[in-house]
């Protein structure tokens, strides 16, 4: 396959972002609004473990307190060549949002009962650490077995198409 085709993608890379960590479950336990993007502010030795690769979101949320938002329970693991000058794992980190989306998101999850959850975490185009937060509300029981019938007629759909031709 030559490499002008567009076919051959480099794992873990998708639109220029590298992405380190992928909150899958999130799309299922919840049924995603809006998507932001926001900026985060982290310490040193944060982004050489992300560099790594190594981060989980699985049981990470966002909130808003006094008009700033915080990225919570996220973990990042302490890099080891950063000896006493490490970070704590879960700490809460500040996360850049523009203040009208801070006050859209602050309004949301007050008056609508949302949850503001991390879906990605990856460095952009210039090498930045970006944050997906989603907008979500919780879905009931009865929607997650509709979304998985949904996605077992999308996989047996392709299979068909695929055998035929």
């Amino acid at each position: 396959m030559s490499s002008k085709s567009g076919g051959a993608k480099k794992r873990g890379v998708i639109d220029g972002k590298k992405v380190i960590a992928d909150n899958r479950r999130a799309r299922y336990d919840y049924t995603i609004d809006e998507v932001f993007e926001a900026g985060i502010v982290l310490r040193g030795t944060e982004v050489k473990a992300l560099r790594d690769g190594k981060a989980s979101l699985g049981e990470a949320y966002a909130e808003v307190k006094n008009t700033e938002a915080f990225l919570i329970n996220a973990f990042i693991p302490e890099y080891l060549q950063a000896n006493r000058f490490n970070h704590t794992p879960r700490r809460p980190r500040k996360l850049l949002l523009h203040r009208r989306e801070i006050d859209k998101l602050a309004a949301s999850i007050q008056r609508k009962g949302m949850t503001l959850i991390p879906l990605k975490l990856y460095f952009d185009d210039v090498g930045r650490v970006k944050v997906e937060l989603g907008l979500a509300h919780g879905k009931k029981q009865a929607d997650k077995r509709q979304t998985d019938k949904d996605r077992s007629w999308q996989r047996d759909k392709a299979r068909l198409m695929r055998e035929k031709g």
